[in-house]
């Protein structure tokens, strides 16, 4: 009878077979391979879910490889990987962009349709806001359903977990505070009219400055459970050969399915009436990261919720400084030019208030403690300028995201306020206090 050790546990078999039917499409266009003609909408579902297979793969791997790099070169690793799903796609339109706007001096394509120089920002603002607004309450849901059941049940270690909140390790500091310095930065980017070099360069040093400030953590054996922990438990020779071989993998499904899935999602929306920017925005960042959202609830769910939101925060310190700088360079190459990538009144407003909201989480933090009333009030929130994006005007949505970016900023200014000493004493600890004299982990 085989190795029960040795045979691939079912989610990695079955995350590689949904990347199938839309990596072969994709291998298909390009290499002029048969292929059936299929709609737009149904197009659009089966490249996304190879990306979202892609993206869990993806995961996987990266968590596995952790057994056998340093704690450094880990730290980049993860980082590039966290943010490749949504670069993938955002790459897609930001060159896009690029070329359109090196045509012809402008974003809009000469045949009509939506503006490319927005497309290339929707999707990046509503990622960060989904993972925020959507992300971070879901966990703290999630961790306070599972310590109920399990208090409920005599569980000795949920009657140690903390009640109606989630804690953050002091050792993540550097998170919250790198994080407060790319969105400092980030709130004058609405009063812009383009995204430059010099935002990339900005940005790109922030998240270069916090990996250099994690890689002076202490070295630590990687938690890995589900397949992850399948992949590190394997004999070294076969665990380095399957974490390669799933990151080969991985990358050819986005290659070969990214580029399709934007443009069946700009498809979709022309063929369905639907609004282009909406799709974009809301419809790409949930198939990448659903995966990511999916693995920090299974963490929250065995009572590690204070590493289920370090995920997601680190998460967010990459999409914030590494993706969003390198936006600007891409729009450059693509374009032939130093230009910046146009912005132009949607586009500041979305900057504004995906801004605010990442201002307004950075003050939820400062005390690093994430609880439910501040949970609610960024599900609800987010709740409110989701519901307003679909059944509003233009113009009602507009005066509706200005309001809530004041509410988002009129919140975070008075937390801070009330919290000064504790986010002075936050700001050294994520920059200047070495690791090994902060506190032990919360969980």
């Amino acid at each position: 009878m085989p190795d029960p050790a040795r045979r691939p546990p079912v989610p990695l078999a079955a995350a590689a077979l949904v990347t199938v039917p839309g990596t072969y499409l994709g291998a298909a266009a390009y290499l002029g391979l048969p292929a059936p003609d299929l709609p737009a909408p149904l197009m659009a579902l089966l490249y996304g879910t190879a990306i979202v297979g892609a993206a869990f793969l993806l995961s996987w791997a990266a968590e596995a490889a952790q057994v056998d790099i340093s704690a450094g070169l880990a730290l980049a690793l993860l980082a590039l990987l966290a943010v490749l799903p949504e670069y993938a796609v955002d790459f897609v339109f930001t060159w896009t962009a690029g070329t359109t706007f090196g045509d012809t001096g402008s974003c809009t394509p000469p045949d009509g349709g939506e503006d490319a120089c927005a497309l290339a920002l929707a999707n990046m603002t509503g990622a960060n806001r989904v993972l925020v607004g959507v992300g971070w309450p879901l966990v703290v849901l999630v961790a306070a359903v599972a310590v109920a059941r399990r208090r409920r049940a005599g569980d000795g270690a949920a009657a140690r977990a903390p009640r109606g909140e989630v804690r953050l390790s002091p050792a993540m500091s550097p998170e919250v505070v790198f994080l407060g310095i790319a969105t400092l930065y980030s709130l004058h980017l609405p009063l812009r009219s383009s995204l430059t070099l010099v935002d990339c360069a900005v940005l790109v040093t922030v998240f270069v400055l916090y990996a250099r400030r994690l890689a002076q953590a202490p070295a630590e054996d990687p938690d890995l459970i589900g397949t992850s922990r399948w992949l590190g438990e394997q004999p070294r020779r076969r665990r380095r050969t399957w974490v390669a071989a799933v990151f080969a993998v991985a990358a050819l499904v986005i290659l070969a399915s990214a580029e399709h899935f934007a443009e069946s999602l700009v498809e979709t929306g022309t063929t369905l009436g639907v609004d282009e920017f909406l799709l974009v925005q809301w419809v790409a960042p949930l198939a990448s990261e659903a995966p990511e959202l999916i693995v920090a609830c299974l963490y929250a769910a065995r009572l590690r919720a204070s590493d289920s939101l370090g995920t997601l925060l680190s998460s967010k310190v990459n999409q914030w400084t590494l993706l969003v700088g390198t936006i600007p360079l891409a729009f450059a190459i693509s374009s032939t030019s130093f230009s910046g990538l146009p912005l132009d009144t949607q586009q500041r407003t979305e900057l504004l208030l995906t801004a605010a909201q990442s201002l307004f989480a950075v003050s939820l933090l400062v005390g690093l403690r994430l609880t439910t009333g501040g949970a609610g009030a960024l599900f609800v929130l987010f709740a409110v300028q989701f519901v307003g994006s679909i059944v509003l005007p233009a113009d009602a949505d507009r005066v509706l995201v200005l309001v809530l970016s004041g509410v988002y900023v009129a919140l975070a200014l008075a937390r801070f306020a009330l919290r000064a000493r504790t986010t002075g004493r936050l700001a050294r600890d994520g920059v200047v206090t070495p690791f090994d004299e902060l506190e032990p982990a919360v969980t």
